[in-house]
């Protein structure tokens, strides 16, 4: 079984609740008190923590309008901008981290984020970050991976638009610096994506053949595709999130409101509680159910030495006679005592 992680007071682990995150991302709209509201409401959903994404338009990319560096014009949120243009926007000052996280932290819930160069990597570890995001299109960044896994703190890593040999690799990498806290997420990197591209069967597939834990980082709408993933398996899911859709962003329109990130919560636990076990047997709370099966009994008074028949012998609710299997064997069988209509057909009367 993949290992298990502590972190902070919670455990991402098969055998515990799915670790929510709630991916602020740049929904915050330029705004440090609505990111210290957002972080807020998360914390009154009971998500287990809070990520940013810690980049500047300078780390990231160059400005640059050469057609390689502006998104497509159909794109359905960002087309025709440019890289520069749409990282500027999106980017959670470095300046802020400091107070997110401190809220993070007073609210109870890990703060932690998606580091994209070695500097992003040096201001969360001066902050305390206890574990890390690499991000899907920074999966081949193997030098970016290699400074994160020498943290030595859990690494989870999105597989959007990589190949296998991508993660192997990434895997690889991680394991090679001594790390093997890794937790594969299956993404779709398509912004908002189509539950038919989810392909959320990979989950188990990832998980066996790697040896670890995994999860979903979903981009669909709604909460539909990240329950589906929990009964496959995933042990972390990530939503992005904002205070309202209403109010814009540059990820709004694929993120939960508060009410739809609570339901989140909520329901993934419950989808994760009812995996149980692969043994068929009755539960505990099947004991009622169990006291009403169906079972032979004397539906008439008979007496001794009378033939048993239909009219005498049937199988009703509730259970404690025969099991209704013996019907045909007990049929033409004489009783041996008396016994009133409800008594229970069993071998000491029949």
């Amino acid at each position: 079984m993949p290992l298990s992680y502590e972190i902070a007071n919670h455990r991402i682990s098969p055998d515990a609740p799915p670790f929510i995150i709630a991916e602020m991302s740049g929904n915050h709209n330029g705004d440090l008190k609505r990111a210290l509201d957002i972080v807020d409401m998360v914390a009154e959903s009971g998500a287990q923590a809070v990520k940013l994404q810690t980049y500047t338009a300078d780390t990231i990319t160059i400005d640059s309008n050469k057609p390689q560096f502006t998104i497509s014009g159909d794109h359905p949120l960002w087309g025709g901008k440019n890289l520069y243009q749409l990282y500027t926007e999106a980017h959670t000052p470095w300046e802020w981290h400091e107070a997110i996280f401190e809220r993070a932290r007073s609210r109870g819930l890990i703060a932690f984020s998606s580091p994209f160069d070695h500097t992003a990597v040096d201001l969360l570890e001066s902050l305390g970050a206890p574990l890390y995001k690499i991000a899907s299109l920074e999966i081949g960044d193997l030098a970016l991976l290699r400074r994160v896994a020498q943290t030595g703190k859990p690494v989870i890593l999105s597989d959007g638009a990589a190949t296998l040999t991508d993660i192997d690799t990434a895997v690889k990498t991680i394991r090679a610096e001594g790390n093997d806290q890794i937790v594969v997420l299956a993404c779709t990197s398509s912004y908002p994506a189509a539950p038919s591209e989810s392909n959320l069967r990979t989950i188990p597939v990832l998980r066996d053949a790697f040896g670890i834990q995994v999860g979903l980082s979903d981009h669909t709408m709604g909460i539909g595709a990240a329950i589906a993933a929990v009964a496959l398996g995933a042990t972390v899911v990530e939503k992005h999130v904002t205070l309202s859709r209403a109010d814009g962003g540059v990820d709004s329109d694929f993120s939960l409101e508060p009410n739809e990130l609570q339901a989140l919560v909520s329901e993934s636990r419950t989808a994760w509680e009812a995996l149980g076990s692969p043994v068929i047997q009755h539960t505990t709370g099947e004991s009622e159910s169990l006291r009403l099966r169906r079972s032979l009994y004397v539906v008439k008074p008979v007496r001794a030495g009378e033939t048993v028949t239909s009219e005498n012998v049937r199988s009703i609710r509730p259970a404690g006679g025969l099991e209704p299997s013996y019907l045909d064997t007990v049929m033409g069988r004489t009783f041996r005592a008396d016994a009133d209509a409800g008594t229970p057909l069993t071998w000491d009367i029949v």
